[in-house]
């Protein structure tokens, strides 16, 4: 019997799934997925086909999901944000044969879905209706609530990057078994069978969505926000009484910025444990969230292709500033040269994680990418890191973003966290430049709170008191606006390329 099968006969009447005034119960949840499951079968779909999911966060998503996992079948998250040549690409890339999509989407799916060869069904999640797409609820009405003979484990999925080097990439995955993962999730704090985990990110990101496959696997209740609002965050946890939930930094300093008088307002004592990665988190942020939340705030490091690979528990957050913990329960690291040796305690070298349960199998249809990531069974995903004397990892930086200058590699990820300290800045990006003498210089790209002025000399004064003098930026530059991926990550290149424009190299 598969877990939801499980919950539905252990706790018929506990909730499963909540979305604003909506709440499924695991009975009502297992009747909908078996009978989405038994129309989506007679309709010809067998295991290991593609199915792309195109909606913002509700309980059909998550419905549709299982329905897919209970036949086989391998979901497509698909990013909201993608143009429509991505969207094309990723449909006829990801050779899916049915995309489940929401009412927002419907527009570019009528235009694309002629350029997806093997795609055969579209299913319509909301209220719209179209003569070439079913709509699942006339599935629902038509499929049969029997049982079905669901594959153990976490089931497969398929999730493209952002591609801010190339095309997007499908990081394909197999299904997994729950007990492998289940030491890292103990050590993140989030398996109690009581939790109620809240979804604040969409779920076509990996974390978001993967943590919320593994609270419905442990019969947790999953509180859905369809888009995230810091005040609204903190209306749900305190009226569902969440316990966990994943959030990137981005999302945990929309909170720290509320006023104080409207943090007061809400009761987030229920809170065990928030869970952060995806991208560097001001130092200014965490601290306020653990003094906020108490100690609660986990961090990882991680990757879509590599899954969960170190820990950062809340008594080590402050103890160890700007590291991501140490290796997660099951997970061996390794900081090797560009001769595959490994590197001695504090030198900064590629990370690379041993090829382990829970990671990708490789990208779909794209084996020099996949070749790209493995030394034999080492996997790096392009990160430079360290690891100190007590084995705890410290990033460094994406390798391609290096700084060399006068011989000596520097690190944007460090002088960005210090500039994130300054009341003023709301975001930083770092990056080298030409220089005659140097070959690269340290240049810092700023973009301003609103209202917030301060004159580049004296931000550059303020990095020295955390920086080596070889670190700290030589030259600073204001931006209204920061350029940004379909994922919202920040294109740092673009910020980059106009200083090399006319150049043979890029170093």
């Amino acid at each position: 019997m598969d877990p939801i099968a499980q919950h539905a006969q252990a706790r018929p009447d506990h909730p499963a799934l909540i979305e604003d005034e909506r709440r499924w119960s695991w009975r009502q949840l297992d009747d909908r997925r078996n009978r989405l499951a038994s129309a989506l079968a007679a309709r010809g779909l067998v295991a290991g086909e593609h199915v792309v999911l195109y909606a913002h966060n509700t309980l059909e998503v998550l419905l549709a999901s299982a329905a897919a996992r209970a036949l086989g079948l391998i979901p497509v998250p698909m990013n909201h944000r993608l143009t429509e040549d991505e969207v094309a690409y990723i449909l006829e890339n990801s050779d899916a044969a049915a995309v489940f999509a929401g009412d927002a989407f419907v527009p570019m799916l009528e235009r694309v879905r002629g350029r997806a060869p093997r795609l055969r069904h579209v299913v319509l999640l909301g209220a719209e209706r179209r003569p070439w797409a079913e709509h699942i609820e006339d599935l629902l009405a038509k499929g049969s609530p029997a049982p079905v003979d669901a594959p153990a484990g976490f089931g497969g999925s398929m999730i493209y990057t952002a591609g801010t080097t190339g095309k997007p990439k499908g990081a394909f995955r197999r299904a997994s078994d729950p007990a492998a993962l289940m030491p890292r999730l103990v050590a993140l704090n989030c398996v109690a069978p009581d939790d109620v985990h809240l979804v604040a990110g969409p779920l076509y990101h990996s974390a978001p969505g993967g943590f919320a496959l593994y609270a419905t696997t442990l019969g947790q209740t999953v509180v859905v926000m369809r888009r995230f609002e810091a005040e609204a965050a903190l209306a749900t946890i305190e009226r569902h009484r969440c316990t966990t939930t994943f959030m990137a930094p981005t999302l945990l300093k929309r909170l720290v910025d509320l006023p104080p008088a409207v943090r007061a307002r809400y009761d987030v004592s229920s809170m065990r444990s928030i869970v952060m990665a995806a991208a560097p988190c001001p130092m200014r942020v965490k601290e306020e969230i653990l003094a906020w939340f108490g100690p609660v705030l986990y961090e990882f490091y991680g990757s879509t292709e590599l899954g969960v690979n170190t820990v950062l528990a809340p008594g080590d957050m402050l103890r160890k500033p700007s590291s991501c913990g140490r290796a997660a329960p099951g997970v061996e690291l390794a900081v090797l040269d560009d001769a595959g040796q490994p590197l001695p305690a504090g030198q900064p070298g590629e990370l690379h994680v041993r090829r382990g349960p829970g990671m990708f199998e490789g990208y779909y249809k794209n084996d020099a990418a996949t070749r790209e990531t493995a030394r034999g069974e080492w996997l790096s995903v392009g990160d430079v890191a360290w690891i100190d004397e007590d084995g705890f990892v410290f990033i460094c930086d994406r390798k391609r973003d290096m700084i060399i200058s006068g011989g000596v590699n520097i690190y944007p990820a460090e002088i960005e966290d210090a500039l994130h300290r300054h009341p003023a800045v709301e975001d930083a990006a770092v990056f080298g430049v030409p220089d005659p003498e140097w070959g690269e210089r340290v240049h810092a790209a700023v973009q301003l709170r609103a209202g917030a002025e301060v004159a580049p000399a004296d931000l550059i004064a303020f990095c020295r008191r955390y920086l080596a003098d070889y670190k700290t930026p030589r030259e600073v530059s204001f931006h209204a606006d920061f350029p940004r991926d379909s994922a919202g990550k920040l294109v740092k290149r673009l910020l980059r390329e106009p200083h090399w424009a006319g150049r043979q190299t890029r170093v």
